[in-house]
């Protein structure tokens, strides 16, 4: 008897890991259900002639391994937030959404996006993996884990009086009047896996229609974080997973008219108007053609580097230009390393993101050797006095500024910020009059108009001391 090799022309034909390691065999671990279901839909794909027409969308967890096998467009979002990002794709495009997630992904962090999806009626087919567990990174206790299962965050068992009961996500949803399709299926044996093609093609054959929300669990066994083998999770699942989650059908709903939702428009004029970009580019046709000025400021969380941030960018919408600020920080409210990046400019902002900025402000050591090497050639780096000697790349102008000294010597000790603003200003860098300068001191002080005075005084002082030694 010859071989006879079926191939499911919905997926790619090799599916080599990172690092160019050409190979055919799955990321997956074996006896995981995931190559089966991957499998089914694949097959669905290419038979209801979808395959063109669908965009896969797949989040943190062992289904993030999605792209590496569906021939078809394909999406990776964070944890939890397929549904919004399916969402879009569905209400902006004539595209079939699949959203395929795990149970940790879907159950967990994702819970309260899958409902609200569910409870609009979006256009998405979800393929929901319930393995009881989180897989990928460990096998933790999973919304959907069993009373008495054992998981590495809980080794002695689940206890619903610590812990709660397990979330049935095919009841829940059941609970909500837009969805069309909702079924429970399994991957044990062939039994269950025909009746899981079935579901699948079902829920497929929905959207392919434009009638709305499907949503099929999927029981999986997953033998590696249960520690068993193949054979052992199947009987498992069977025996034991379905008394806890019962499989069938809890609606099938196929004659629902076609979801008809109101014309979205995303065409550039639009999407201008949207964002305010037209405005902009108005305004920046009666501005000065000037190029953009970027500024990243670093240091430590507590040196006021994002209020020095602010006030720049203040400066620059006081006079008319487009700006972005783009904080960084740690969760630390004092101690953490901290940066942020601004941008000037006379036209609309593409991104706030700064790669090679015009000036660095550098507050501390760490943080001058982290971003000294991105400047510009020609560019200008701003560093606290007091980390000493510097050395500075080739072609990079250094100003080291005794911050603290200079408040101190003004008779202002709390403004060594407003000090770095002073310089900032008197270097020109920014291409910023004098006038937007004091427009953001006024602004940053609006709420203590007594200081305005006082530290107007200090970036006079600082604007003397630099005309000297910068």
């Amino acid at each position: 008897m010859s071989e006879k090799i079926i191939e499911s022309t919905g997926l790619y034909k090799s599916f080599p890991r990172k690092g160019g390691a050409a190979q055919t065999a799955t990321h997956y671990c074996p006896g995981c259900g995931h190559g089966v279901l991957t499998k089914l839909i694949g097959e669905a794909l290419h038979d209801l002639e979808l395959q063109d027409k669908a965009v896969l969308i797949s989040p943190v967890g062992c289904a993030v391994f999605a792209y590496y096998y569906f021939d078809c467009g394909n999406i990776q979002v964070p944890h939890g937030r397929a549904p919004a990002v399916a969402t879009g794709v569905s209400r902006a495009t004539d595209k079939v959404v699949i959203s395929y997630q795990g149970d940790g992904d879907l159950a967990s962090i994702g819970l309260n996006e899958t409902l609200q999806a569910a409870n609009r009626g979006e256009k998405i087919a979800v393929f929901f993996v319930n393995n009881t567990v989180y897989g990928m990174t460990g096998g933790q206790m999973a919304p959907t884990t069993l009373v008495g299962e054992k998981t590495v965050t809980c080794p002695n068992g689940r206890d619903p009086m610590t812990q709660g009961y397990p979330v049935h996500m095919c009841e829940l949803i059941n609970n909500l009047k837009a969805p069309v399709y909702i079924e429970r299926v399994a991957l044990t044996d062939p039994a269950h896996v025909m009746q899981a093609r079935k579901a699948i093609r079902k829920a497929l054959e929905i959207q392919k229609e434009g009638k709305g929300y499907t949503f099929v669990e999927v029981l999986s066994a997953c033998p590696t974080n249960l520690k068993m083998s193949t054979t052992e999770t199947n009987k498992w699942v069977n025996e034991v997973m379905t008394k806890e989650y019962p499989l069938g059908k809890l609606r099938d709903n196929t004659e629902a008219t076609e979801v008809v939702r109101p014309a979205s428009d995303f065409s550039k004029e639009a999407l201008d108007k949207v964002f305010g970009a037209a405005k902009s580019e108005e305004k920046a046709a009666s501005s000065e053609d000037l190029p953009d000025v970027q500024v990243k400021i670093a240091g430590f969380g507590g040196q006021g580097v994002l209020s020095l941030g602010t006030m720049i960018a203040q400066a620059g919408l006081s006079v008319g230009r487009n700006v972005s600020w783009y904080p960084s920080y740690g969760p630390e409210q004092r101690g953490g390393t901290s940066n942020c990046s601004v941008t000037l400019a006379t036209h609309a902002i593409g991104s706030p993101v700064i790669y090679r900025p015009d000036l660095l402000v550098a507050m501390n050591r760490p943080s001058l050797e982290k971003f000294k090497n991105d400047v510009k050639p020609g560019g200008v780096i701003v560093y606290d006095a007091i980390m000493g000697e510097v050395e500075m790349p080739a072609g990079i102008k250094g100003i080291a500024v005794p911050a603290q000294q200079l408040a101190d010597e003004a008779g202002n000790p709390k403004g060594a910020n407003t000090v770095m603003f002073g310089v900032i200003a008197a270097l020109g860098v920014t291409r910023l009059p004098d006038v937007a300068f004091r427009n953001a001191l006024a602004n940053s002080f609006a709420k203590k108009p007594q200081l305005i005075p006082v530290n107007e005084k200090l970036l006079d002082f600082v604007r003397d001391w630099a005309k000297t030694h910068a």
